[in-house]
């Protein structure tokens, strides 16, 4: 992981199928959202590449045909982290308490693939009194903490016979390539009783809410319930659970290793459906992208001052799409590591809410609708009266 063959842009990672049809395309985007950058002329100056969001018909995986992996470096200044978050850590401890309940995770081995900082494997090993292994590359703590060994690398390590009760992967396979290719390798590492877990964005939902800011660089993958579950099935899995959590934005998938041949359940959309969904955001999302570059302009000639919360990746796709960085002053993010840095691409500045006091907006845009309580909370807190719109619900100004 990655791993990439010279044909990976022209034909189906999954399936194999040639010839996919691209329904959104974006020029020059940054290749990553949250790599963290000190100076304006640094986020200016970002690597870019381009969005070819393309659709294979024949098994339903969605895919970004204009990727090349060899652009991307997650290194020590990838800044991925959700967790300053109350909102967020709240679902994590109540997904890792479901977790562990649902597989019995009390005294056993958990390895996870894609671990970040290791926030969510530390809360199933402390919770389940469990045993961890983590590994990603762009990981940046000590390699050993409590019962948990950190691997500032990718998985597999050169020695993948690693045992585990558990293969835990989260938000990390819309960032790989081959996604068939790493399912494959853990299908030949693992035990017959290992249970692997994954979570990924939901693309439905994107679809469905015409979410253009839920699509970047970083992911060349965007996975429906259907799409997921054959491609495990695909790669030697049997699916055994699929379900959505967190507002349904993400889709979280139950499969151990097996033949293959399990049943499709209740959950997973056909290629057929998903076309359907394809067709319409592709007739709509210029609508929306319009609406949003309208209402920011207007604001902004108005002299009324807006600022985007959040300074990842949807605020990046967001700007790269609408091109509406000069309309928007400041962009605000409760992550202190992102302080006094700048949007890649745009090369909008982050502030911290702290300056919101002497740096008062007019409006924010809450950059994923599920903080949008939180955001008001924090500016009620703070005796800020801010309007708060967000992106992908009723009443925001595309509605």
């Amino acid at each position: 992981m990655p791993v990439t063959d010279p044909g990976a842009t022209t034909r189906c990672p999954c399936c194999r199928r040639e010839q996919p049809d691209v329904f959104y395309s974006v020029e020059t985007v940054p290749v990553h959202d949250v790599q963290l950058h000190r100076t304006r002329a640094a986020a200016l100056g970002c690597a870019t590449g381009d969005l070819n969001i393309s659709f294979c018909d024949a098994c339903g995986f969605i895919w970004n045909t204009a990727y090349r992996a060899e652009l991307l470096d997650y290194g020590h200044e990838y800044e991925s982290t959700q967790a300053y978050s109350s909102t967020f850590n709240r679902f994590h401890e109540r997904l890792a308490r479901d977790l562990i309940e649902r597989f019995d995770l009390r005294g056993r081995t958990i390895l996870e693939v894609g671990c970040g900082q290791g926030e969510f494997l530390e809360l199933l090993c402390e919770i389940g009194d469990n045993r961890g292994i983590g590994f990603d590359p762009a990981y940046r703590g000590e390699t050993e903490v409590g019962s948990i060994t950190f691997v500032p690398g990718y998985y597999p390590p050169p020695q993948a016979d690693l045992a585990a009760d558990l293969l835990c992967c989260k938000m990390t396979l819309e960032h790989v390539p081959e996604p068939a290719l790493l399912l494959a390798t853990i299908r030949q590492a693992i035990g017959s009783n290992t249970i692997v877990f994954f979570q990924v964005p939901d693309t439905l939902r994107i679809l469905r809410e015409r979410a253009f800011w839920d699509i970047y660089y970083e992911h060349c993958n965007y996975f429906s319930a259907g799409s997921l579950a054959r491609v495990f099935r695909r790669s030697g899995f049997d699916v055994t659970d699929v379900w959505r959590d967190y507002n349904d934005q993400y889709l979280m998938i139950e499969a151990r290793a097996g033949s293959g041949e399990s049943s499709p359940l209740s959950a997973e959309e056909t290629p057929r459906i998903l076309k359907t969904e394809v067709e319409e955001f592709s007739a709509d999302v210029a609508d929306h992208l319009e609406c949003w570059r309208d209402y920011l302009r207007r604001e902004s000639e108005a002299g009324r001052r807006t600022f985007l919360w959040g300074g990842g990746s949807k605020a990046v796709a967001f700007l790269s799409a609408t091109g509406s960085s000069n309309h928007v002053p400041f962009i605000v993010d409760v992550n202190p590591n992102k302080t006094g840095t700048f949007l890649a691409g745009s090369g909008v500045e982050i502030l911290h809410p702290d300056s919101l006091a002497a740096n008062p907006p007019d409006a924010v845009v809450a950059m994923n609708p599920i903080y949008r309580n939180e955001i008001a909370a924090d500016l009620e807190t703070r005796g800020i009266p801010a309007r708060v719109e967000a992106l992908g619900v009723p009443n925001h100004p595309v509605a």
